[in-house]
């Protein structure tokens, strides 16, 4: 078992792509399999060593407070709650404030990433980087965008007009504790676009390549997929 850390899930999008098939529900809370799709990442989450998950909920948060409360199996749970809509950038922010390490976990709630995520967190402290980024081969670069990386340091994001075989940004970081210091940033803004696209020659962040396991419900079709393979993945 690696050693503990701590993660921040971003569970608070609106999740407009998915809503015609979870009207009622926060996007990460969407049935899979009879159980909650939030379930499954936590349950990886505490099997790869997590100890305390902040749940950034906006969107229907409630729901989701309601059915966690303070603790999911071994881990401790507590919530970073959005009063207006922050973008992805502006929650992790927000998010980030309640951590107490040096180096935080941070991952989107609608996806999961089967992988052991300490030797991550361990390279990007020790390369000194404020952050980090697994990236993943998918079929596909068109949905994501491509993702380029150089001697492990992420040093380009490509057009989602580029289809085919590919490496992306699979949205799991590590986050220093000082990432965003001395940056004027809006109240709400994109992690991605308005953070780190126009930081990336400075941040130099840390790129690792995994393979395993990698599923986005965000669409219906991966949300139907999701119903098959997710129960099948076994901690």
């Amino acid at each position: 078992m690696a050693a503990a850390f701590e993660a921040i899930v971003l569970a608070g999008g609106l999740g407009t792509r998915l809503r015609s098939a979870v009207p009622d529900l926060p996007k990460p809370l969407a049935p899979v399999a009879g159980r909650p799709f939030l379930d499954y990442l936590l349950g990886h989450l505490e099997h790869v060593g997590a100890r305390h998950v902040i749940l950034s909920i906006g969107y229907l948060g409630e729901h989701i407070e309601a059915r966690y409360g303070g603790r999911f199996g071994s881990v401790e749970i507590s919530y970073s709650r959005e009063s207006a809509p922050l973008g992805t950038g502006g929650a992790l922010r927000q998010a980030l404030s309640f951590s107490a390490g040096a180096y935080t976990l941070a991952l989107n709630g609608d996806t999961l990433l089967e992988c052991d995520p300490w030797p991550f967190i361990v390279a990007t402290a020790r390369t000194h980087k404020q952050l980090g980024i697994l990236t993943r081969d998918v079929e596909d670069t068109g949905r994501y965008g491509r993702c380029e990386l150089s001697n492990d340091v992420v040093v380009g994001f490509g057009l989602k007009e580029a289809t085919g075989p590919g490496l992306v940004n699979a949205g799991v970081y590590c986050l220093r504790h000082d990432l965003f210091e001395g940056h004027a940033l809006p109240d709400r803004f994109s992690f991605e676009h308005d953070f780190i696209e126009p930081q990336l020659a400075r941040l130099k962040p840390y790129g690792a390549r995994v393979r395993g396991y990698f599923i986005d419900i965000g669409v219906p079709e991966d949300f139907e997929r999701a119903q098959r393979e997710l129960p099948l993945l076994r901690w």
